[in-house]
């Protein structure tokens, strides 16, 4: 995804930035390979995540953000590049990472908090048993990945709430947009996805996902240089046959065979044309007629 022309971000530089902030002295970057390769990748990773910072005017009214920590590889990199941009005076925002701890067997309750005071990250922890309540409601056989993400959402809406914050920052990315359209399009006959910037329903708190132009294959590299302390999930993702893994293995075969569908198909999500498909309360048809011949 190429940063547009009219992007107020165009014109900072990121290695002439490296040099003048000191930029390895910030803890989060302190073991940051060296390579060419990887700085490629993160200046790749921070342009896309100013450019939707930039096009979704995600900065508008901000003052302070949760960001919401799952400790995953996606949340992990969210949070870092949030940083890196802040650290350049080009995120004027608070930032707060949240893990909401969902009370699954065996979680390692430490490693957050330990992770996120090393690198010096005002955080909050959270406790709620969610985990016991999709384990009783859904049943057996069914997936969990709906009803646990609704508690954990309501949860982090609070928490932004009691926090003061403006706005709930989720680390979703291209893969998970694409997937989810898909998702809607097969089994729910809507064209829907998930968008960059939504106003909750309350309509007190926006939810950003600055990641939705980046490649999920990026930010696992990403993750894996950075060496971030990634906690599996032991619910959602010890499911198999979920839909989304359909998708997203539909969307890897697609990608494989034809190089750079996926992009293709994120640019057609913003360039909608309502008259060209069938839905007649986005597009007046009735209104549509020839010119009378003369």
């Amino acid at each position: 995804m190429e940063l547009s022309a009219s992007s107020q971000y165009d014109t900072v530089n990121i290695a002439a930035d490296d040099e003048e902030t000191g930029f390895d002295a910030h803890p989060l970057f302190a073991r940051m390979p060296s390579s060419v390769s990887f700085n490629k990748l993160r200046k790749r990773l921070l342009r896309q995540t100013r450019q939707a910072l930039d096009d979704f005017d995600m900065l508008k009214g901000g003052r302070r953000w949760l960001v919401g920590l799952s400790g995953g590889k996606d949340s992990y990199s969210l949070l870092a590049l949030l940083m890196d941009l802040q650290w350049r005076g080009l995120l004027p925002v608070e930032l707060i990472a949240c893990n909401l701890d969902q009370g699954q067997p065996n979680f390692p309750k430490h490693i957050l908090p330990d992770y996120l005071s090393s690198i010096g990250v005002k955080h909050r922890i959270e406790y709620r048993d969610t985990y016991s309540i999709v384990k009783e409601k859904v049943p057996t056989g069914a997936t969990y990945c709906s009803l646990c993400s609704r508690l954990r959402r309501g949860n982090l809406y609070r928490i932004a709430r009691e926090e003061g914050c403006d706005a709930l920052v989720l680390g979703h990315h291209r893969e998970d947009i694409l997937e989810t359209f898909f998702m809607n399009l097969f089994h729910g006959g809507r064209l829907a996805s998930m968008p960059a910037k939504l106003l909750n329903d309350e309509g007190d708190l926006m939810v950003l996902r600055p990641l939705a132009y980046a490649a999920e294959d990026d930010l696992a590299k990403f993750a894996a240089a950075m060496e971030f302390p990634i906690i599996p999930c032991d619910l959602c993702g010890s499911q198999d046959g979920l839909e989304r893994n359909a998708m997203k293995a539909m969307l890897a075969d697609l990608e494989r065979r034809m190089p750079g569908r996926k992009d293709t198909m994120l640019r057609a999500l913003g360039h909608v044309n309502p008259s060209h498909l069938l839905d007649p309360k986005l597009f007046d048809f009735q209104s549509l007629s020839p010119e009378p011949k003369e």
